[in-house]
């Protein structure tokens, strides 16, 4: 009776080892990064006509893949819903044109910056705004994206005015075309584009606000220190092998030409 109890306990504690062992590799060999992304923001995070996404932040999580040796999936979603995700382990990374806030880094953590921005302004042409002080004024309206630096500064610099939230881009450029709001406060970038898309109804100043730049990083969680190296050894070796040079030029290439006329320190 005692060998039979002595049998069975052995082969629990082996079927334990095994189970506990198994569920290890299975971790480790992860061959899947599952990247978030809100993909509406051309020309970095977007979807084709085929419903595929694309643009440089999708070139750059897929070149990372490459450098990983990793599968990528990219999960589209709200850019207020990417830091819960990456937190609760939904998402991996967040490669979105994320800027690297105290704030958000109470929360997760960043990679060093693989890129340089600031806010500007997109006006409605017959609005008497020129600059971001013109702004601080009873009466004027200030458009921002739920979530973004745009909104932050607006809460934060322009008290006087009536601050209008939105949850989309697309949103908030309508309301200053329309004439119902007197700007947009967002990136350099998404300024540019849409001011040469509503040049009847828009002026822009790209000019950084306050002189104010802000860098983009690539979202990790905290304590991921191995995948953070990795990541920060990518994005170096990347931009030694001039691939940000390559994205810049494929997508950017307009941008570049009329930052470098205005005697603005460019994107990457």
């Amino acid at each position: 009776m005692k060998k039979n109890v002595y049998l069975i306990i052995t082969v629990v504690l082996c079927l334990t080892l095994f189970a506990g062992c198994g569920k290890k590799d299975a971790s480790k060999d992860k061959k899947e990064l599952v990247v978030g992304m809100e993909l509406a923001y051309p020309p970095f995070e977007t979807i084709d006509e085929k419903g595929n996404p694309t643009g440089i932040s999708v070139e750059l999580a897929k070149d990372l893949g490459k450098y990983l040796g990793k599968e990528i999936r990219i999960e589209n979603m709200a850019y207020n819903g990417l830091l819960p995700s990456l937190e609760s382990k939904k998402i991996d990374i967040i490669i979105s044109s994320m800027t690297i806030t105290p704030e958000r880094q109470k929360s997760i953590d960043f990679s060093e910056p693989y890129a340089k921005t600031a806010l500007a302004l997109l006006i409605n042409k017959n609005s008497p705004v020129n600059e971001s002080k013109d702004l601080n004024v009873k009466g004027r309206k200030i458009a921002v994206k739920k979530g973004t630096t745009g909104h932050m500064y607006a809460e934060k610099n322009l008290k006087n005015a009536e601050i209008m939230v939105f949850d989309k881009e697309s949103a908030c450029v309508l309301e200053v075309v329309q004439g119902k709001a007197d700007a947009f406060i967002y990136d350099q970038m998404t300024i540019y584009k849409n001011w040469q898309q509503y040049k009847d109804s828009t002026k822009a100043n790209l000019n950084p606000i306050a002189n104010n730049f802000e860098n983009w990083g690539i979202g990790i969680r905290k304590n991921d220190d191995e995948l953070k190296n990795q990541i920060n050894k990518f994005l170096e070796d990347y931009k030694k092998n001039g691939g940000f040079e390559k994205l810049g030029d494929k997508y950017l290439s307009d941008q570049k030409k009329t930052f470098k006329e205005l005697g603005i320190p460019f994107f990457f």
